[in-house]
């Protein structure tokens, strides 16, 4: 398994098909329009590739706050069903725990569904857990995927 950063649309664009597995209503151009608006707010995005093959992707974003200083929040974490198992979820977590590390982050974050429990099992085993609750309120239905 290789890892390779993918910071440019044109990196994002060809690997669609593995955000359609959590998204499929996801089409091409909201997924450009979406990523033209998230780039230049420090988005970038994480593969794992088996013989050029993406298998597994996750975005990140690099924030700062009052609270924690520079942080790394890890967003849709997305690993084919073909290749759960193979330890792509934990080479992509490895690799942005190193990353934010670099970056001297004091934290990592992220949201999983409040029903998703493999991902919470995952996430346990990983080191996270929660700290508080993250609530939202939805102004548009229509604009959710």
């Amino acid at each position: 398994m290789e890892v390779r950063e993918l910071k440019t649309i044109e990196e994002m664009l060809p690997h669609l098909a593995v955000l359609q597995e959590l998204y499929p209503k996801l089409d091409e151009a909201s997924y450009r329009n979406m990523l033209e608006q998230m780039l230049p707010n420090h988005y970038a995005q994480v593969g794992i590739f088996i013989e050029d093959k993406c298998v597994a992707i996750s975005g990140y974003w690099l924030g700062t706050k009052l609270w924690c200083g520079p942080y790394l929040e890890l967003d849709n974490v997305i690993v084919c069903e073909e290749a759960r198992g193979t330890g792509a979820g934990k080479l992509i977590q490895h690799y942005l725990e190193e990353k934010a590390q670099q970056l001297h982050c004091s934290i990592m974050v992220l949201d999983a569904y409040s029903n998703n429990f493999k991902a919470h099992r995952f996430y346990y085993n990983q080191g996270y857990a929660p700290r508080g609750f993250h609530f939202i309120k939805i102004l548009d239905e229509g604009g959710l995927t």
